[in-house]
């Protein structure tokens, strides 16, 4: 089994890819060692000591390293944990965790109902435009609300704590949204 890996524009961060399935639907963040316990895999990971961060998608692990940390130290340590993950055929999550639940984080904001139409634009932008290309840098983007202009979003994996993440923000994402959706006069993260 070969696992490639994939530099991301956050310097802390590598994309590892097994080549398969990592995730059959959604995406799953875990940002530290106790949210990382429903699942073998992450847990392992946070076990190394340097890890900070632990993201899965479709088909890629995300892995961000501590301050200090060497990646051309730690990265044969990953690679050996997610090869014996997969050639193993392990669970990626534990048994009866909540695992496969989705809890909105604390901070969404009610959608008003009268901006119902604005809200699905602005989410079919950002499933279609915006998710497939932050995927690419090892990451996800959560939409989290809006209200009265201004679109909440979560930067999750590789774009958690980029240098460049506000920069993708103001630059990409808010200059294509406020595009195609003229209501939208700022974006925020949350």
């Amino acid at each position: 089994m070969l696992i490639e890996t994939e530099a991301t524009p956050n310097p802390a961060t590598l994309k590892f890819l097994p080549g398969r399935i990592v995730m059959d639907s959604g995406t799953r963040d875990f940002a530290t060692p106790e949210e990382a316990e429903a699942s073998p895999l992450a847990d392992a990971l946070f076990g190394l000591g340097d890890v900070t961060g632990v993201f899965f998608g479709r088909d890629f692990i995300s892995v961000t390293a501590g301050p200090g940390s060497d990646w051309s130290l730690l990265k044969p340590d990953v690679l050996a944990l997610l090869l014996d993950h997969f050639s193993a055929g392990m669970p990626l999550f534990r048994a009866g965790s909540a695992a496969e639940i989705s809890v909105p984080a604390e901070g969404d904001f009610a959608d008003n109902p009268e901006d119902a139409d604005i809200v699905a634009q602005i989410k079919d932008l950002i499933e279609t435009r915006v998710r497939p290309a932050v995927a690419n840098d090892g990451g996800d983007i959560i939409y989290r609300g809006f209200d009265k202009g201004k679109v909440f979003l979560q930067m999750q994996g590789a774009c958690s704590g980029c240098p460049s993440s506000s920069a993708t923000l103001k630059n990409g994402i808010e200059q294509l949204l406020r595009y195609y959706v003229p209501e939208v006069t700022e974006v925020r993260a949350v």
